[in-house]
C-alpha cells in the first residue's frame, strides 16, 4: 500500500525526531512536515515542509488530497506549564485539533492517525507506583483534562466509526535537539543545557520528585512500533501507558555530576512542583510489551552521556 505521511506540529521535541526517523524509512519526499509557525531550516532541507495551522480544518484536509496522504501524526499541543497560563487556548488548540483529524479519518480520507496523550492524564488519586493501564483519572490540569477527553474521543471514533487512532501515554521526554518546551518535566532536558552552559542550575521542582521519564528515541522507536502494529494487536484504543525510567532531579543530578565535576544544583520549586505532585512516579505498560512488544532500552547513566555529549556542539 502507497503510504503517505503527514506530521502536524513537526517542530516540537517529538516532531522533529519523528520526521528525521519517519523520512529515513519511508523516503524524504513522503513525509510532510507542517506546523503552526515557519521552517528554521532543519526539516525544510530534506523534504516538504508547510505552514499549517491544526485548528483549521479546511487547510488540513486541503493538505491531505494534495500529497494524498494515509497516515497522520498530530502533535500539535499546548503543554501542561503553559497550558495553566492559557486554559481555553490551550483547550480549544487540544481538543479541536484532534477532532479535524479524527473527522478527516472518519470521512475516510485517511486510514491511519497517531495522537499523543500523556501522564498527565492521571492525577493526584491515581496510585502513584506501577500505575496501571485502567485506574482512577482525575487529572487537575488543563492539558491532563484535554488529554483524557481526547483519550475518550479516540476510543468513541474507534467503535463509532471504525477510526484506526492508535495512542500512547508519553512520560516526560528528553532530547538533545529541542529545547524545553513549556512542560513540567521539562527540566530534564533543561539541567544538561545549564550543566555544559553555567556549571550550575536552580531547579524548579524539589529534588525528591519523581517522575517517569524517556529518552526520545526509545519514544520515536515506540511511537513507530505501534504505527507498525496489525490491526488486530491494539487491545486499547484510548492511550497505552509507556514506561520509561523514573528519577528524581536530585538523582539526575548526581549522573551529572559524574561527567560535569563541579556541577552544582539547588532547588526553588514553583507552580509546576503541584502539577508535578499530581503525577505518577512509575508506570506499568505491560500492556503495551504484551499487545505490540514495547520494551525501554536507555538508562539514566546512558541518557545522561548521551545528552551531554551532544549538547557540547549546541552550547
Amino acid at each position: 500500500m502507497k503510504k503517505r505521511i503527514l506530521i502536524i506540529g513537526a517542530s516540537g521535541q517529538i516532531g522533529t525526531d519523528l520526521t528525521i526517523q519517519l523520512r529515513a524509512k519511508f523516503g524524504n519526499h513522503k513525509v510532510i512536515a507542517t506546523d503552526i509557525r515557519d521552517d528554521d531550516g532543519t526539516l525544510g532541507k530534506d523534504g516538504p515542509f508547510e505552514v499549517l495551522d491544526a485548528m483549521d480544518y479546511k487547510a488540513i484536509e486541503d493538505v491531505v488530497i494534495r500529497y494524498e496522504i494515509t497516515d497522520v501524526y498530530l502533535l500539535a499541543a499546548m503543554l501542561s506549564a503553559t497550558a495553566e497560563k492559557f486554559p481555553m487556548r490551550a483547550w480549544n488548540l487540544n481538543m479541536n485539533s484532534l477532532f479535524n483529524v479524527l473527522n478527516l479519518a472518519k470521512e475516510k480520507k485517511i486510514k491511519k492517525v497517531f495522537w499523543p496523550s500523556s501522564i498527565a492524564v492521571f492525577g493526584p488519586t491515581t496510585p502513584s507506583t506501577n500505575t496501571p493501564q485502567k485506574t482512577v483519572m482525575e487529572p487537575s490540569t488543563v492539558y491532563g483534562i484535554s488529554k483524557q477527553a481526547g483519550e475518550r474521543w479516540c476510543e468513541y471514533y474507534f467503535n463509532k466509526y471504525g477510526v484506526d487512532v492508535r495512542s500512547i501515554r508519553y512520560p516526560g521526554l528528553i532530547s538533545y535537539k529541542t529545547l524545553p518546551g513549556g512542560g513540567t518535566t521539562d527540566y530534564a532536558v533543561d539541567i544538561y543545557h545549564k550543566a555544559l552552559k553555567h556549571g550550575k542550575y536552580i531547579c524548579f521542582l524539589s529534588e525528591k520528585t519523581t517522575l517517569p521519564m524517556m529518552y526520545i528515541d526509545d519514544a520515536i522507536r515506540a511511537t513507530l512500533s505501534i504505527m507498525e502494529a496489525p490491526k488486530e494487536s491494539i487491545k486499547v484504543r484510548s492511550s497505552y501507558n509507556l514506561a520509561g525510567i523514573s528519577f528524581s532531579p536530585e538523582e539526575i543530578a548526581e549522573s551529572v555530576k559524574k561527567q560535569v565535576l563541579n556541577f552544582e544544583i539547588s532547588y526553588a520549586p514553583d507552580f509546576r512542583q503541584e502539577i508535578a505532585d499530581s503525577w505518577p512516579q512509575s508506570i506499568d505498560d505491560s500492556d503495551a510489551q504484551k499487545d505490540w512488544g514495547w520494551k525501554n532500552n536507555t538508562t539514566l547513566e546512558g541518557m545522561t552521556l548521551i545528552m551531554l555529549e551532544n549538547l557540547k556542539e549546541y552550547i
